[in-house]
């Protein structure tokens, strides 16, 4: 996360692989904001929304992590977490999560992202690769 962040990755930003494989797994960036806001806002309890990457299918996924569990898929890298713990957010916003959600989107370090999305995919490709 930066001040200087948010928005949405653009390749103009030097991001662009990553805009790409959100696009094409999501539908658009608009899609992919959809589901990972929804998958963080509705935690119970503790957990976190998660865009993760997942070597098997070769794209990035949204998941949900709840209640300590390690509901992170097999084999799949977190890329971008956003924190949905009520500790995160109640003290300023109360029981507002989803504008504590939004608040978090405007925030995102998408080079950032995009450097854990490219470092997560080359450790994935040689999951796939024979010995």
């Amino acid at each position: 996360m930066t001040g200087d962040g948010g928005g949405e990755p653009l390749a103009a930003d030097g991001v662009g692989e990553l805009a790409d494989a959100i696009a094409e797994s999501f539908g658009s960036f608009a899609g992919f904001r959809a589901q990972l806001t929804k998958a963080s806002a509705t935690t119970q309890g503790s957990g976190w929304g998660v865009l993760a990457y997942e070597p098997l299918a070769g794209h990035p996924i949204v998941e949900q992590v709840y209640d300590h569990q390690g509901d992170v898929g097999q084999g799949s890298t977190p890329i971008l977490v956003f924190d949905a713990w009520e500790h995160a957010f109640y003290l300023p916003y109360k029981n507002q999560k989803v504008d504590f959600i939004d608040a978090m989107w405007a925030v995102v370090n998408w080079q950032d992202v995009a450097r854990r999305y490219a470092a997560a995919k080359e450790r994935g490709d040689s999951l796939l690769l024979a010995p």
